[in-house]
């Protein structure tokens, strides 16, 4: 059972969300008031769904103020379904996108998908120069400072360091990182390699490989 923190000021889509989930054991905490999340404990929470048209503080805004404190997934519930919404989600730290109207299955096999991956047993570390992975942590650390990953951007380097040397194209980063089920699309995965490389960059590190028209490889 996993404790999930949804936002939304409709609360007949938290309501919603609360009996789809809870038919898996889990535990939905509603919050209908999204200026109120960012005081929240965000570490009470295994997983945030959040709308994204909400007033007083849109769902873009909100995660942009609680991904550096909160290292969990997160999941948008976005009407809104051009191609450059999903790539801004993408961009501030999202992991994935659920459009509205969504239907229970869907909803749950996302949600189960990225609980999941949070939770798959590692019990050792991937070592290449200055840069480890701790695979039973989750961590990324350049010189032994960790970088500040989301959990979307660790897995992308996580998949990919498991294959160094070897050409993984968009589409079996996303297989691999976010499964089937998601809805991200190249320019997604391409946004999320952007900023995990940044963020290596910023540490000194440049491990990913763009392979012009097929996509990245581990090249430490």
């Amino acid at each position: 059972m996993a404790r999930i923190l949804a936002v939304d000021d409709e609360r007949a889509i938290l309501d919603a969300l609360a009996r789809v989930l809870g038919r898996d054991g889990h535990e939905v905490v509603r919050a209908a008031d999204p200026t109120a999340v960012p005081g929240m404990d965000l570490s009470r929470f295994d997983l945030v769904l959040c709308d994204v048209m909400m007033p007083g503080l849109d769902g873009f805004e909100l995660v942009r103020q609680i991904r550096p404190d909160f290292d969990g997934p997160i999941v948008f519930l976005t009407a809104r379904v051009a191609e450059e919404d999903a790539v801004a989600a993408y961009g501030l730290g999202a992991d994935d996108y659920v459009r509205k109207p969504f239907g229970a299955a869907e909803l749950r096999a996302k949600v189960a998908a990225h609980l999941r991956r949070e939770r798959r047993p590692r019990s050792h570390a991937l070592s290449f120069g200055e840069v480890r992975i701790d695979l039973g942590a989750r961590d990324l650390a350049v010189g032994g400072e960790t970088v500040p990953l989301t959990p979307t951007e660790y897995a992308i380097c996580e998949y990919l360091a498991r294959h160094p040397g070897q050409v993984m194209s968009r589409a079996q980063i996303r297989e691999a990182v976010l499964g089937w089920e998601s809805d991200a699309d190249d320019a997604a995965i391409s946004m999320q390699v952007s900023r995990a490389r940044r963020k290596l960059s910023d540490a000194g590190a440049d491990p990913i490989a763009t392979v012009w028209g097929m996509g990245y490889k581990w090249q430490l």
